[in-house]
């Protein structure tokens, strides 16, 4: 049987009591009235697995957000928890509770609290190890702008219970393990930008208490509400412990993610619901076990989406959202002379823009799904509303996007005519370096400085989520910068993976200017040779390419300084993806040898850098 209880005490719902508990048997959720803070989680005989050295209930389990005025671009943005002023039972039924905290906004609270009407909702179920929690977010007319760089619901957890101890390095999140009480990870580095994922694969993380064993989980069950599409990286927990549901954030990307909502802009959001679930094994059983059941407890989570029992009118039901299906097909004549499957393409559908602008956009629903080998994709429970139809497809440069405006209605099932991506492409490939896969990843990858090690990412595929490996180049390079020579190196050993500054002292750094060396056996003087450059990561970044000459004060083409994703110093291996078409004249190109010069500019500081995804040099076009 679901129990309310204010203040710990079966009376009244309505009543002046500052507490209130959500109490199904298995768990109890003590929230803050009206607050909507949860001061308290009880579970398997431990009394509060929230830090109850935190006097300030306020800071244990909360929403938040990060935010700023309207027009001020580049400013340091307000933390604001979100505490509520009026609460409200929703639902209090024998299988089910549902609470509401929320506040309203005027203009006496402007620049004191971000302008935006909060709706947060927390949700029991019968029989359920967790609980439920979303949030509406309403910025209505009249109101003032303001930008919105992140929000998230977060969970700080017992030191004692789940503890991290150490010493701060290059930036206060990343610490060194000095005193940890686990002593076998003394002296490796913990950091919590090494456990951010993209979005397509984060679903479920946490933490695991040895003392009792027992798990606690954050399940996200889609990405409809997340932005930047599904390869946007978010953090899950920080140094602490903390656990987090991010649900916008400028991570990886730059202001390029943080929404900017004009006066009177109107806006409504709803993010979640995401999963909060514990689990326990007996004394004597092996606590690892938790993280396969939490796997398996996604698995279902996913499955049951959209969820049924919200009572929000702003979360529609299964039956009233929409399908789509259909196939899609790649044409590149200078690939195959025939149309082939866009196998494993990531397809999706967005609010209306251009070719690829589903990256950055960030205000909105988007709804992605991943082709099959034959280019057959279907995305299922779409909110209604009007889109376009955007995809990538690993292996080609480019993005794609249909000419049709995809409309979805409730309970709609709309199957799309096969659709044709054609890539960027003017010639034949003459050569190329790296995958066209959004990835810095099939580069080469050093291993860490052996002071700065952690041993979980030590022959893992997400090696590069070691701390410090910015650092490694200018040891490893130290007589001069990247020379690759096409047919003779190999980019997974002779390409590091991001060109960063080179440390010439302590404190002063100078770009760097890799070459590529080719031959060419004839040049067409007269035609255009296309040098494509595939970006991965941008940090505040001047790319300068230069061909057969490297002492001309001006470059062929300048990039302008990019990016803001920060990729090298958060451990991420791609950022934001970047395409840049350079038209070289064939009176530049010679007979023989040639060297195309790349130039990272800038170097105030040894995270300014670029990761390349991919590069193809393509000769001029067939002519028929």
């Amino acid at each position: 049987m679901l129990l309310l209880l204010p203040n710990y005490k079966k009376r009244s719902i309505v009543s002046l009591y500052h507490h209130v508990v959500m109490d199904n048997g298995i768990l109890q959720v003590t929230l803050l009235v009206p607050d909507g803070i949860v001061t308290g989680i009880k579970y398997n005989g431990v009394d509060n697995l929230l830090e109850i050295l935190n006097d300030d209930e306020t800071n244990r389990g909360y929403w938040d957000v990060v935010w700023s005025s309207g027009g001020t671009k580049g400013t340091t943005g307000i933390f604001e928890r979100l505490i509520c002023t009026t609460y409200k039972v929703i639902l209090e039924r024998d299988d089910q509770i549902e609470l509401s905290f929320s506040r309203a906004w005027d203009v006496s609270l402007q620049d004191k609290l971000i302008p935006l009407k909060i709706d947060k909702r927390f949700i029991m179920l019968k029989g359920s190890s967790g609980f439920y929690s979303y949030a509406i977010y309403e910025h209505l007319e009249g109101w003032p702008g303001f930008n919105l760089d992140e929000t998230r619901i977060a969970f700080k957890l017992r030191k004692d219970k789940l503890p991290d101890r150490g010493q701060p390095l290059a930036y206060p999140e990343a610490v060194l393990l000095v005193n940890p009480v686990e002593p076998e990870f003394k002296g490796e580095v913990d950091d919590k930008y090494q456990y951010s994922c993209e979005d397509k694969d984060l679903k479920v993380h946490g933490w695991i208490c040895m003392d009792p064993p027992l798990g606690f989980w954050i399940i996200i069950p889609s990405d409809e509400f997340r932005s930047g599409g599904p390869l946007k990286q978010n953090l899950t927990s920080h140094v602490g412990p903390t656990a987090l549901s991010v649900f916008l954030s400028a991570h990886y990307a730059g202001e390029d993610l943080v929404p900017k909502f004009g006066d009177g802009e109107p806006w409504k959001k709803v993010f979640g619901p995401v999963f909060i679930y514990l689990n326990y094994v007996n004394e004597g059983e092996d606590p690892l076990t938790l993280w396969e059941d939490a796997k398996e407890q996604m698995l279902i989570e996913v499955e049951s989406w959209p969820y049924s029992f919200p009572a929000s009118e702003d979360f529609p039901s299964s039956s009233q959202r929409g399908n789509i299906s259909g196939r899609l097909l790649v044409q590149d004549r200078y690939f195959k002379d025939y149309k082939i499957s866009a196998s494993g393409a990531y397809v999706g559908l967005a609010p209306p823009g251009e070719a690829g602008s589903w990256q950055r956009e960030c205000k909105d629903y988007q709804f992605w799904t991943k082709a099959d080998e034959e280019g057959y994709y279907v995305i299922s429970d779409i909110r209604a509303g009007d889109y376009n139809l955007y995809a990538f497809v690993p292996g080609f440069i480019g993005d794609y996007k249909s000419d049709i405006k995809v409309t979805i209605t409730s309970g709609c099932s709309i199957e799309i005519d096969d659709l044709v991506f054609e890539p960027p492409r003017n010639g034949p490939t003459l050569w190329e370096i790296g995958i066209p896969d959004r990835s810095a990843r099939e580069f080469y990858i050093p291993d860490p400085d052996p002071k700065y090690i952690n041993k979980l990412f030590v022959n893992h595929p997400d090696k590069f989520r070691q701390y410090g490996l910015w650092e490694r180049y200018t040891g490893l390079y130290p007589n001069g910068d990247i020379v690759f020579t096409v047919g003779e190196s190999d980019y997974k050993k002779d390409w590091f993976f991001a060109q960063v500054t080179r440390k010439r002292d302590e404190k002063t750094y100078i770009g760097t200017t890799w070459q590529i060396k080719f031959k060419l056996d004839s040049v067409k003087q007269k035609e255009i040779y296309t040098l494509r450059v595939a970006l991965a990561s941008a940090a505040q970044a001047e790319l300068q390419v230069r061909v057969n000459d490297s002492s001309t004060n001006t470059p062929l083409f300048s990039s302008g300084v990019i990016g803001k994703d920060n990729a090298i110093a958060r451990h991420g291996i791609h950022g934001l993806h970047w395409l840049f078409n350079v038209n070289l004249q064939g009176n530049i190109l010679v007979e023989g040898e040639n060297t195309i010069y790349l130039t990272q500019a800038n170097s105030t500081s040894p995270f300014q850098g670029i990761m390349y995804d991919y590069i193809r040099l393509e000769g001029p076009p067939y002519h028929d």
